[in-house]
């Protein structure tokens, strides 16, 4: 899967999930903030990754995860790594 396939698919899910506007969402936007995430939300966030792109989420992974981009880098080494599997 390619950076633009993996940003794709998490915007589609971040849309329909979570009922955010797409047009909030870009790269430098604050994550937390954007979509208005509590820790019940962050449950629910990992559900949606793992049935969407495949890959098991540790809590402590979000630790660095601020921004979409950051976001989006973390999916595509996520899912990188389970290819290389």
């Amino acid at each position: 899967m390619t950076k633009e396939e993996i940003i794709f698919k998490v915007n589609e899910f971040l849309v329909k999930e979570f009922e955010v506007d797409p047009e909030v969402i870009k790269p430098e936007a604050n994550l937390r903030e954007t979509l208005d995430l509590d820790s019940l939300d962050y449950v629910d966030l990992v559900v949606v990754i793992e049935s969407n792109l495949g890959f098991k989420v540790v809590g402590e992974d979000f630790i660095n995860i601020h921004t979409f981009q950051n976001f989006y880098d973390y999916c595509e080494t996520k899912v990188g790594q389970k290819a290389v599997a």
